[in-house]
């Protein structure tokens, strides 16, 4: 009798040093998985041990054998938009996703202002939660996390949106998902992975900044903060990297303002960050974000226009987006504007009409395109989609010129069509024209449909 039991005890231990399948976080129950594409499921086994998927959408089973290295992969095809769906995988334990959704899925990822959520005491949010439970919109929030090195998991759980999960998750990206869930009719995923304060460095891979002496200079004026990391690759580490296989439609981003003491260096950090993602995903990602706010940062300087400056410059690179928000700003002294209502809209009339090809959506704010000069008034030519400029007040705001001389001084303007006329009693001969070019400025020039004027320089000064 005591040998048979030790028998079974022995059977017992073997039979558990056995390694179950096992899952990154981001493959569980309640996801949302990319429509209509080749999707990655992927884990952990025993070597060789076999694995059977079946997908309740097409009644399907496919197997995988365990590599070597204990390891799983397999790629299943997802059908039009649905659900809710099963995946069971059967090894030498069973696992059955549940609630499993075939949708949109988008990462919103930055720094504090896509972080914000209605514990900030976000109006707009609160408004939505008595209502906002639906299984058509999924979230996945990434803990805060930090690696030295690319890591394969992350700390998150796919959770249905209801009022207790919106309040911790981001309002831009709610907005966005919600927008979109509305006028595509199909569920949408969001994936948020943001830290507040953090620069661009953080989200870059860190061999790219570290082996381009450009990006190396800019990213050494980075200052250590006890809030957030600075080092490159860190969170691209520990909050990106676990995500690559996971198939995404695109990313939306708010951040910036944690490079405005490196301004000048933003735009190649930025487009090198945002190439680096689309290899990643070996996907042209698409990629909308926000111009950061007018704010107070320093009487010193212009750091902020500079940055933002480089945010519009960064539209050069295929398949992005920016959207201006300097009509959404009350408070020139709060770094955090509250209405992320029309900030997560703006971002999704980006997507729905450049990813989803939705026509009749205003979705692109008037841009400077060029200039000239006749006699003692400049003429600024404005990318504007139909309809041409109007002002909101007068006289207009935040708009100067200046001569040879580099002095700039209040600016008198006419509209017409999507040309202004620029000229002040003060300057002779023009050579320059800025337009809301400081930190704090907001200006009243806006497109006849509603989206305010980009701020712009036409010097290099």
């Amino acid at each position: 009798m005591k040998n048979g039991c030790l028998l079974a005890v022995a059977l017992f231990f073997s039979l558990a040093s056995i390694a179950n399948i096992r899952l990154p976080a981001v493959i569980s129950s309640n996801m949302v998985l990319q429509q209509q594409s080749t999707v990655k499921l992927w884990g952990w086994c025993e070597p060789g041990e076999r694995i059977h998927i079946t997908t309740s959408w097409n009644d399907r089973t496919d197997s995988v054998r365990g590599s070597r290295d204990a390891k799983w992969q397999i790629s299943v095809p997802t059908p039009a938009a649905g659900g809710p769906f099963t995946i069971t995988l059967q090894g030498y334990n069973t696992i059955v996703l549940e609630n499993v959704m075939i949708g949109e899925v988008w990462v919103c990822s930055g720094q504090s202002n896509m972080e914000m959520c209605e514990t900030w005491g976000l109006p707009d949010v609160r408004a939505e939660l008595p209502g906002c439970a639906t299984n058509n919109i999924h979230f996945f929030h990434v803990a805060r996390t930090t690696s030295e090195y690319p890591q394969e998991d992350c700390p998150a759980q796919w959770k249905a949106c209801d009022s207790n999960e919106l309040k911790s998750f981001s309002a831009a990206g709610y907005f966005f998902a919600k927008r979109l869930n509305a006028q595509l009719n199909v569920p949408i995923g969001m994936i948020e992975s943001s830290w507040g304060g953090t620069p661009a460095e953080v989200w870059t891979p860190a061999e790219l900044v570290n082996n381009d002496s450009v990006l190396k200079k800019w990213a050494a004026g980075q200052k250590p903060s006890n809030g957030w990391p600075y080092i490159p690759g860190y969170c691209y580490n520990g909050m990106i990297a676990p995500l690559i296989n996971y198939p995404i439609a695109g990313a939306i981003w708010y951040q910036g303002e944690g490079n405005t003491g490196t301004a000048p260096g933003y735009g190649q950090l930025f487009t090198t960050m945002i190439s680096s993602w689309r290899k990643a995903w070996n996907k042209d990602l698409p990629f909308y974000y926000v111009q950061i706010a007018p704010f107070t940062y320093s009487k010193t300087n212009i750091n902020g226009a500079l940055l933002r400056e480089q945010q519009a410059n960064s539209m050069s690179l295929p398949g992005t987006g920016m959207i201006v928000i300097s009509d959404l700003v009350s408070d020139t002294t709060n770094i955090h504007p509250k209405d992320k209502h029309d900030v997560g809209y703006r971002l999704a009339d980006w997507a729905l009409t450049q990813t989803y090809h939705k026509t009749g959506i205003v979705y692109k704010s008037p841009m400077y395109k060029d200039m000239s000069v006749k006699g003692d008034k400049v003429t600024v030519n404005i990318d504007v989609a139909g309809g041409g400029l109007m002002l909101k007040g007068s006289p207009v705001q935040e708009l100067t010129i200046a001569g040879d001389d580099k002095v700039f001084y209040p600016a008198e303007a006419k509209i017409d069509g999507s040309r202004l006329i620029v000229w002040s009693k003060q300057v002779k001969t023009p050579v320059a024209v800025r337009y809301q070019f400081d930190n704090a400025g907001i200006g009243n020039i806006f497109g006849k449909d509603g989206l305010p004027l980009a701020p712009f320089r036409t010097d290099n000064w």
